[in-house]
């Protein structure tokens, strides 16, 4: 795999980059006989197969110019995650990434319900099985954990890239377990009353410490892309690709993994699994920290595509270095839709606010779009004051949910 950093891509849009021959000695930008600019970056060394080592406590180390990260030898778990930055460790008390089981049966909705007792009956922790190291090179570090639960094998990679605040955890699972549920733990080293989950267009905030026999019937929560937990200056992202089951102490993340339900479906979750989780440490809140951008870009990662050259004679002109179909310059507003309407006379852009605090929509378009009519979910008109379509721009309220038809300026 040929691995570069592509950065300054526009959210939606494009970049090109050219992959030129004869240059793997330069480590410096390169410019050709193109108004087009040229990068060189060397290749991570990919190493063909797992360094394994005796399994006696030795520390495994992946660093960037962001993160330190220790591996346990003898666990698999995160010993220490340090912010270079803030100079601050993450973890608290404890191991992170702890695979804990637990005993989960008793439940007629068997595929619905956890046992709300589930923690009365842990089992034995995941065992080591093998450890070593995928990638190590100047702009990525793959170290691969392999454990062991019951009949189940899990292959964990540690995943740390250059320039990035995030230790992504990519996880391949063959699950043959039954009324067994398994959550990866992290303990954080902040002390707080909330955590904050991702809802559909929005945040909540939950507590910590249950108040009320209603607040203890929250021990599992739902949430989207990710869980924050933040004091008044510090704070750590839980993200996620496909889990959405967390449960949180006031200074501790869970991730619900798998679970093992034999009703209705005997092998429901037996099989192959394949999901990604990322430990995410920042300054200030999650609102500041660009949290929600970056469960975003977990999900939905760049999609590359490799063209062959196609000279200017034969294409007629020279294809863009940088293209953005869509921007608004604004934080804090995230694209739900860009579809044809229901009844396919127009484009129709779908946006919601996603930190609680007005914006202000001004849309720009290398295609010459340009903000048409307010419309609702079902793409009636409506009456919107707000809209200034002389200037193009329109203040969303915080939250709001706001979709509008596109016109194409000529």
């Amino acid at each position: 795999d040929l691995l570069f950093v592509a950065s300054d891509v526009p959210g939606i849009g494009y970049r090109v980059f050219w992959l030129c021959c004869g240059f793997s000695d330069l480590d410096k930008r390169v410019y050709m006989s193109t108004p087009i600019p040229h990068f060189t970056d060397r290749i991570a060394k990919k190493i063909d197969s797992v360094n394994t080592v005796s399994l006696n406590g030795e520390r495994w180390l992946l660093e960037n110019d962001l993160l330190r990260v220790k591996v346990e030898g003898e666990t698999g778990n995160l010993e220490s995650v340090f912010d270079k930055i803030n100079e601050r460790e993450v973890l608290g008390k404890g191991r992170g990434n702890e695979l804990q089981v637990f005993q989960d049966e008793g439940q007629y909705w068997d595929a619905w319900n956890i046992d709300p007792n589930y923690q009365q009956y842990p089992l034995a922790s995941a065992k080591l099985i093998d450890i070593g190291w995928i990638e190590r090179g100047d702009l990525r570090s793959c170290l691969r954990v392999i454990r062991r639960i019951g009949k189940s094998e899990f292959c964990q990679d540690y995943i740390l890239e250059f320039g990035s605040s995030l230790l992504k955890i990519k996880c391949w699972v063959n699950w043959q377990e039954s009324h067994i549920l398994v959550k990866a733990a992290f303990p954080i080293n902040i002390e707080t009353d909330f955590v904050t989950y991702e809802i559909p267009c929005g945040a909540i905030k939950r507590m910590t410490k249950f108040q009320t026999e209603r607040d203890k019937a929250k021990w599992e929560v739902p949430a989207l892309r990710w869980a924050d937990i933040s004091d008044d200056n510090y704070g750590v992202s839980l993200l996620n690709d496909c889990k959405y089951g967390y449960d949180a102490k006031s200074d501790e993340l869970r991730l619900s993994l798998l679970r093992g339900s034999t009703w209705p479906d005997e092998e429901a979750d037996v099989g192959i699994h394949e999901f990604t989780y990322a430990v995410y440490p920042h300054l200030g809140g999650w609102e500041s920290a660009g949290t929600v951008q970056r469960g975003y870009e977990l999900n939905l990662p760049l999609f590359v595509k490799v063209m062959p050259w196609i000279s200017s004679e034969k294409s007629g002109g020279r294809l863009p270095q940088v293209y953005r179909f869509l921007g608004w310059g604004t934080d804090n507003l995230i694209l739900m839709a860009l579809k044809r309407s229901e009844n396919n006379q127009y484009w129709i852009l779908r946006c919601y606010e996603c930190l609680g605090r007005e914006a202000i929509l001004k849309l720009e378009s290398d295609a010459g779009l340009a903000l048409g009519k307010v419309v609702d979910l079902l793409e009636r008109d409506v009456a919107e004051p707000s809209v200034d379509f002389e200037g193009g721009s329109c203040e969303i309220l915080p939250w709001k949910i706001m979709s509008f038809t596109l016109d194409f300026m000529v």
